[in-house]
């Protein structure tokens, strides 16, 4: 049954003219970053709202960084995976024309894809609420990891440019990722719960204008049903053996 899955899938890449691929935490877990929400998750042993809103960063910085300082290592040392290089090698292809990803790692661009939209922010720099300047994050890690708070030279605090809880997504981010989705006549899902708003939105909107729906995610998603194909597989085993059918 997964190989008529992976041929059925195959087969709508084959015929694409704009494939855009959606992807979340479950995209990178096979790099061995944890995700937020499966019962082994982050969120199974820490409460969001407490350590990752921007209210409780501004109050408890401390907690925070005692948070986030374990995520580090993962997240720096990991390495792009088979699914990685191949939404990589489908743009490559000129058949994929952009990534939008909730996760945080960079690790699209690392594996080759260029274009990438960030909707959750990013690890590569970190910006003062107070005055607004950014720092390379590179420079703050002997800090975190002595358990320090990163402040600027004005005495704000640095936030990594991720975005939290009760912030905004970056608004010229999403809108590019909503005009990807809008051009789309393909939308892969991958490594997503769809569970966070207003992301959870955007592959109901490529099926309004008529897009066809691939899922491939471990767990099921409130989409399933309504997906074109589905595939509850490793996404670093299956998404490879879809692209190479492709390409």
């Amino acid at each position: 049954m997964e190989d008529e899955k992976i041929a059925h899938a195959a087969t709508l890449l084959g015929t694409a003219h704009r494939i855009v691929a959606l992807t979340g935490a479950g995209f990178s877990r096979p790099s061995g970053i944890p995700d937020f929400r499966s019962g082994t998750g982050l969120w199974s042993t820490f409460n969001p709202q407490e350590v990752a809103s921007l209210r409780g960063f501004r109050h408890h910085p401390q907690r925070f960084y005692d948070w986030f300082r374990p995520l580090l290592t993962p997240i720096l040392q990991a390495a792009p995976n088979p699914a990685h290089y191949a939404l990589a090698a489908l743009e490559q292809s000129r058949r994929l024309s952009a990534v939008i990803t909730q996760n945080i790692d960079g690790l699209h661009q690392r594996a080759g894809s260029r274009e990438v939209f960030e909707l959750h922010g990013h690890m590569r720099s970190a910006t003062c609420l107070e005055c607004e300047h950014q720092v390379p994050t590179i420079n703050m890690l002997p800090l975190i990891q002595r358990g320090g708070v990163p402040r600027c030279s004005c005495g704000g605090l640095l936030k990594p440019d991720v975005v939290l809880f009760g912030e905004d997504l970056p608004r010229g981010i999403f809108w590019l990722a909503r005009q990807a989705i809008e051009q789309s006549d393909t939308l892969i899902v991958a490594g997503t719960s769809l569970e966070v708003y207003p992301v959870c939105d955007l592959p109901v909107e490529a099926q309004r204008r008529g897009a066809r729906l691939i899922m491939i995610n471990l767990s099921p998603t409130h989409l399933d049903t309504q997906a074109d194909v589905v595939l509850h597989a490793d996404v670093a085993k299956v998404l490879p053996a879809i692209v190479a059918r492709v390409i």
